[in-house]
């Protein structure tokens, strides 16, 4: 996407304010423990961290991790909307995700993710192997729908006219999708977004959504569909498909154009898209783009071992609202550190594979909308970028031994490492130029299955293709043919296999343990023919 640079961006944007990194002094301790979450940030304010020095062998050099999603302001707008706007979310289907929680941004786990993440697989390179969300952990965490039309259709060189006929409003400049945050922000109502001195959380919050409701439309009519339109672009170019820059894209105003029809696309699977898109962009970007909440309580659920979140309200949906970070007061460098120590060292029977065994799915209706789409191999679209959910390389999401395969390392025409086409040069009706992938799309892409009786044969296979590329942490294992984590898939495997095996025994032996009972019964009854069974 074009201007997805970090920067100041928009008249009126606020100035970076580093978050200072607390050193742990001789003698103290490690702090795991959570505190009460810090408030909200507001969207003017950033999470912003020091990074290594140029010395330091893990995480970018001299850099900062920002993130801008700008979860207060969002909920203000929402809470000073009319009902019946409310309503109409509800109705399109925006009312799970537009509850969510703000999220603490674990800022050291996302860095670490990102170092391992394989652009051309579209995967986390782990040493138990490949591991990536999939359209099952998008539905269930943040209640987006991941079913029904593709986000797709025509990016323009510029958007100047449809956002002055929409949304009322200027782009930044002629050929350009993006709108200053401010003015969207003060369309809404909120023009001072500045937490005020002295002003808690609480009162904050109720000035911010006094004002919005002081400026939003109350009867039916033109002004309010172009109140509605004003606040899903907000909530879709700052958080489903947030920047790592001030203004708001505007890429998707086209689908907004008859609010009737909002409702039909696949906000979630475009959200996969775009964070998948974003991952394999260099680590020493100075920012995260996408919803990487998503990618957090992916990591919470999947690899608990980590011991990066805490559960909390349980039984609550989507999944997001049952998470909160675990705070560590320790540098982040240290933090980013540690992390790909544990996860060089994780045992294999430690990693959560189907998570979501025992869920009330009748409590998640759009959980049970997207089942058709789910364990599929299939092409995620976000207008210009289009890219593959490789769902076979996780097959063990699905119950399945993982096959050999040929592992993906060609890329498209339009694909390139780590990004899409981020500057629209013409206008690309993208629904023509990628017809192939959108019919696959339409198909719900295809079944993933696997004839394989063991992983060994897929550890040999990942082993020879990605030798040591495996391990990121300090203590990385003399190993440069992966022969280490070979083995230990191989012996995880055949635990498996064994506890497998063990489990169908023990049923052959219930089933034998209670037909000899029916037998002896039976023999029983036969010894005293003239014997009636009503006589006691």
């Amino acid at each position: 996407m074009e201007g997805d640079g970090g920067g100041q961006g928009g008249e009126g944007g606020g100035r970076w304010h580093k978050k200072s990194i607390r050193r742990r002094q001789p003698g103290e301790g490690t702090s795991t423990a959570a505190p009460e979450a810090s408030p909200a940030v507001p969207m003017e304010e950033d999470v912003a961290a020091m990074m290594p020095d140029e010395d330091d062998p893990v995480g970018p050099k001299k850099s900062e991790l920002r993130s801008q999603l700008g979860w207060s302001i969002v909920r203000a707008i929402y809470q000073g909307l009319p009902d019946f706007q409310r309503t109409r979310l509800e109705e399109i289907g925006f009312g799970p995700f537009l509850r969510l929680d703000e999220l603490t941004p674990d800022v050291a786990l996302i860095l670490a993710l990102k170092e391992r993440w394989d652009p051309e697989c579209h995967t986390f390179l782990l040493p138990w192997g490949h591991m990536t969300p999939t359209l099952e952990d998008v539905a269930r965490i943040t209640g987006l729908r991941v079913d029904g039309q593709a986000v797709t259709g025509v990016t323009y060189t510029s958007y100047q006219e449809m956002v002055e006929r929409l949304l009322g409003l200027e782009v930044t400049r002629e050929r350009s999708s993006l709108v200053p945050r401010t003015r969207l922000q003060a369309s809404l109502g909120v023009a001072d977004a500045r937490r005020q001195i002295g002003e808690g959380q609480a009162e904050y919050m109720a000035r911010l959504t006094a004002d919005a409701r002081a400026a939003l439309a109350e009867e039916e009519g033109a002004a309010v569909d172009r109140d509605l339109r004003r606040f899903m672009i907000l909530v879709i170019g700052k958080l489903i498909l947030g920047t790592r820059g001030d203004p708001v894209s505007c890429r998707c105003l086209p689908l907004l154009e008859d609010l009737t029809q909002v409702g039909s696309y696949a906000l979630g699977a475009a959200l996969l898209a775009h964070l998948f898109d974003n991952l394999g962009t260099s680590s020493r970007e100075t920012g995260v783009a996408g919803f990487f909440p998503l990618l957090q309580v992916w990591a919470y659920y999947h690899l608990p071992s980590l011991g990066r979140g805490v559960p909390r309200r349980h039984g609550t949906v989507p999944l997001l609202q049952r998470w909160r970070f675990c705070r560590d007061e320790r540098s982040l460098r240290r933090q980013v550190t540690l992390i790909h120590d544990a996860l060089d060292t994780v045992p294999f029977g430690h990693v959560q594979w189907s998570p979501y065994v025992g869920e009330d799915d009748a409590t998640q209706p759009w959980v049970e909308r997207g089942r058709p789409y789910f364990g599929r191999d299939i092409w995620l679209h976000c207008f210009n970028t289009v890219v593959p959910l490789h769902h076979r390389l996780v097959a063990r999401t699905l119950g399945l031994h993982q096959a050999v395969m040929e592992f993906p390392t060609r890329q498209m025409s339009w694909e390139r490492s780590g990004q899409s086409f981020r500057r629209i040069q013409q206008v690309t009706d993208w629904t023509v130029r990628v017809r192939e992938q959108l019919d696959d799309w339409e198909r719900r892409g295809k079944e993933v299955v696997s004839k394989a009786a063991s992983d060994e044969d897929y550890f040999r296979a990942y082993a020879r293709m990605y030798g040591a590329k495996v391990y990121k942490g300090s203590r990385r294992p003399l190993d440069p043919e992966g022969r280490i984590s070979s083995l230990e898939g191989i012996l995880h495997s055949t635990i498996q296999q064994q506890d497998d095996l063990q489990v169908v025994v023990d049923q052959l032996l219930a089933e034998l343990d209670r037909a000899q009972q029916m037998v002896g019964g039976a023999s029983s009854s036969r010894e005293d023919p003239g014997r009636s069974v009503l006589e006691g």
